[in-house]
């Protein structure tokens, strides 16, 4: 489960971030994460809280923010709403779309003492 190591690099974010920021706990971390991510929010939620067993971010809130997908249709030349990979334009019903958004996750808030 790549949600796991996701969980680590996000507590190595917030320990890195804690001496530069002078922090010493987390409440509350508020994520982007686009639709195209291919991230599970379930088995983030749980292994965000198996990682931060015994961190500044131990209890720490969790929350998601859902970033919708967006394509650029390369044949009819518009930004298009996708759902899924290999969604069709909606317009043209064209396979090649290059995604521009939603592809993504990032820490977009920490709520810290």
């Amino acid at each position: 489960m790549h949600e796991m190591s996701l969980c680590e690099s996000i507590l190595q974010v917030l320990e890195q971030q804690a001496e530069t920021q002078q922090y010493h706990k987390v409440k509350t971390v508020w994520l982007e994460i686009g639709v195209l991510a291919g991230v599970e929010v379930e088995a983030l939620r749980f292994s965000f809280e198996v990682v931060t067993q015994g961190s500044l971010a131990e209890q720490a809130k969790l929350e998601i923010i859902d970033m919708p997908g967006q394509a650029w249709c390369l044949p009819c030349g518009r930004n298009v709403a996708v759902q899924q990979l290999y969604d069709l334009c909606p317009h043209c019903g064209s396979h090649q779309l290059q995604v521009n958004s939603g592809d993504q996750m990032r820490i977009k808030e920490l709520e810290v003492e």
